[in-house]
């Protein structure tokens, strides 16, 4: 029988239901301490994640002692959880995987070095699926990560564990990473804020430049614009990349903007009656807000989503022949998950296609760029279908059906990964039965600054519902 109860922390004490920009004012003019936001955000994450199973490593005791040390920044004391694909002092890095060996972290990575410059302080480390290479978080190293807005349900993927955390109000804000959608589609499933950047906005993840194109972008998940507003700023004082335009601190709507609109991967595949209904929607109020909106054809082929997953399927070729050197000297390849072994497969059949593939992807931002010619803003449905139950594509589905529901799942986000431009997934639609649906708003390179205000707008003139409200 479906499980059909939702769970959160809301109702546990008033620091829940605040945002990270809330939380750090409270601490920085001494209204709360940051040790009392630690132990209050500990104590909703022993409440609640027995039901969501969305920890991977928990990091209490670390947390407690980095409270007390006057942590300083524009998000000081704020408590968060870092996606378990980054080296975090004293937890294993996992990767999701049961190849990967139990040894805790002895250093941060580069990123999370940037991540917690702005004094966020890490209570460990959220669930995955393997390698991050599917859209659901099911890994067998952990079990089903769970969807606080309905149980037995997935939050999406890969960065699952962390938007349930955040949904559920363990945290207002936690890392994400995304090489295929996956900060936006656990936006969509979750209900809430997620910004893929720019290529190379953020410090990127080790290895990301091994592969021929890099698709792999660093983020985070928030319930409020400003709070990703607020982070991208403040990381950029850690380090900015000067090939892209500033961001800058976004607190008001900006200028009318042109908006294209499409809602379907072509006649033969639609998406979701209730996602094109949250496009629609969405489309009539920004029209209502004075932008200029109409539909458009969607800017890629039939041929781009097959390029690539071929390019996907390289990764799981690389973990299973490579892991040794690409991962961990330890990595047991004979541990890894069905699914990522099809995608080695896959990548094997289909080698004498990859380097024409890998060709067209590394061209395709050019031709991606001119559909901003005539317009600001593109807008599209964040996922095909609401978020599904565990099982549809989970490690005991045969790997052709799990590839195809992948593909028919998430037939947008991989757009912006290939053209290295920015998306944001905003929680603007429902289910017929209540789940959250996300609306993608995608904006040309470098012009996260346009997205941040048009959402901004969005968010004032419609706010959407916290999970139980």
């Amino acid at each position: 029988m479906t499980e059909t109860r939702q769970v959160s922390a809301f109702c546990e004490d008033v620091l829940g239901t605040a945002d990270a920009v809330e939380i750090a004012r409270r601490i920085r003019f001494g209204e709360i301490q940051a040790v009392e936001a630690a132990e209050a955000a500990i104590a909703r994450a022993e409440r609640v994640n027995p039901s969501l199973n969305a920890i991977a490593t928990p990091l209490f005791d670390t947390a407690r002692t980095e409270a007390g040390r006057s942590p300083s920044g524009a998000l000081a004391g704020v408590p968060t959880f870092v996606k378990d694909n980054e080296a975090v002092i004293g937890a294993p890095l996992r990767h999701g995987s049961r190849g990967q060996p139990n040894r805790s972290s002895e250093k941060n990575s580069p990123f999370v070095e940037q991540f917690l410059s702005l004094g966020l302080n890490t209570l460990g480390t959220t669930t995955m699926p393997e390698f991050g290479l599917t859209g659901t978080t099911e890994a067998l190293l952990y079990g089903p990560t769970h969807n606080p807005w309905r149980l037995g349900f997935s939050p999406g993927g890969s960065s699952g564990g962390s938007a349930a955390l955040v949904s559920a109000g363990v945290v207002p804000i936690a890392h994400a990473n995304d090489g295929g959608g996956s900060t936006r589609i656990p936006a969509s499933c979750c209900g809430l804020v997620g910004l893929k950047p720019s290529r190379g906005r953020l410090i990127d993840m080790e290895g990301a430049g091994l592969f021929p194109v890099k698709i792999v972008h660093q983020g985070m998940l928030s319930r409020s614009v400003r709070d990703t507003a607020v982070f991208y700023h403040s990381a950029e004082r850690f380090y900015r990349n000067p090939g892209l335009p500033e961001i800058g601190l976004v607190t008001r709507p900006g200028r009318r903007l042109r908006v294209g609109f499409f809602t379907d991967l072509d006649e033969a595949t639609p998406s979701h009656p209730d996602c094109v209904a949250a496009v629609t929607d969405a489309a009539k109020l920004l029209q209502d807000l004075g932008h200029s909106v109409e539909p458009v054809v969607r800017p890629f082929d039939d041929g781009f989503l097959e390029d690539f997953f071929l390019l996907w399927s390289m990764l799981g070729f690389a973990v299973t022949r490579l892991g040794t050197r690409l991962v961990d000297p330890e990595f047991d390849k004979t541990k890894v998950e069905d699914f990522t072994e099809g995608l080695a497969g896959y990548f094997k059949e289909n080698i004498h296609r990859a380097p024409a593939a890998v060709w067209r992807l590394r061209k395709f931002g050019h031709r991606y760029a001119r559909s901003f010619d005539e317009y600001d803003v593109l807008m599209n449905p964040t996922v095909a279908m609401p978020a599904p139950e565990h099982g549809y594509i989970g490690p005991e589905v045969p790997f052709d059906t799990a590839l195809e529901r992948l593909k028919w799942f998430i037939p947008f986000t991989p757009t912006q990964n290939v053209s290295g431009s920015p998306a944001i997934s905003l929680p603007l639609g429902r289910s017929n039965d209540g789940m959250p649906l996300g609306v993608q708003l995608a904006a040309p390179l470098g012009e996260e600054r346009t997205l941040l205000e048009l959402a901004l707008e969005i968010e004032a003139a419609a706010p959407w519902p916290r999970l139980g409200d």
